[in-house]
């Protein structure tokens, strides 16, 4: 028997070859998965928002709490007015990509001041060799010892810290980089549309011979 507090997973779902109406009421009675920790480099929903891009930090009046943010359904962001759908999706994929553990650059930064980390170049042994690693240390220790290995940097030449959205830190030779918060550093850009998109692409290349012929009024 299905009940409205039953725990159907979408593949379930899918076998049952339920109407879409009632595919949509199962789901929306299932309960909301947990609702993740902060991180220090994404403290707040507004930090979410601007990291996510395609201009949805615009609705950050609208959701200003880390719960809300975690917790409102599609239909709920659609009220807010996050518009268009694809928005929705985007903002509903990011949420789910967070809870997983899954961050763009800087999420895994643990030390972190008014929205900025800090990293330095650390040596660690690997077999008979040095490897150069990038890691975070805390604000005003220089001792890269303390600090914790960071995904999405890596060290070029004698130690030049490289990546994406860093800034040197002057004076440090590239050894000392600063990351700070910055609008669309997490985007997933939307890829071109080519002759109107996989829906439309037929009948657009038939128009675009048609006219090469000449035969399109």
């Amino acid at each position: 028997m299905i009940t409205r507090s039953s725990k159907l997973p979408s593949t379930l779902l899918q076998s049952l070859n339920l109407p879409r109406q009632c595919t949509r009421a199962l789901h929306s009675s299932l309960p909301l998965p947990p609702i993740p920790q902060p991180t220090p480099f994404v403290p707040d929903s507004t930090t979410f928002l601007t990291l996510i891009g395609r201009q949805l930090s615009k609705h950050a009046p609208k959701i200003t709490t880390w719960n809300s943010l975690f917790s409102l359904t599609s239909t709920q962001l659609r009220e807010l007015g996050v518009e268009p759908a694809r928005s929705r999706r985007y903002l509903l994929w990011w949420r789910d990509k967070f809870r997983r553990g899954e961050y763009g650059i800087g999420g895994d930064l643990q030390s972190v001041v008014d929205g900025v980390g800090e990293m330095r170049v650390k040596e660690v042994p690997v077999g008979e060799m040095v490897k150069k690693v990038v890691v975070n240390t805390p604000p005003g220790v220089e001792e890269p010892a303390q600090g914790k290995l960071v995904q999405g940097f890596s060290v070029r030449g004698a130690g030049t810290i490289v990546g994406s959205y860093i800034e040197l830190v002057k004076g440090s030779e590239g050894s000392v980089a600063r990351l700070k918060v910055k609008e669309g550093m997490w985007e997933i850009r939307r890829g071109h549309k080519v002759h109107g998109g996989e829906r439309r692409r037929k009948n657009v290349l038939s128009r675009i011979a048609a006219r090469e012929r000449g035969t399109l009024k």
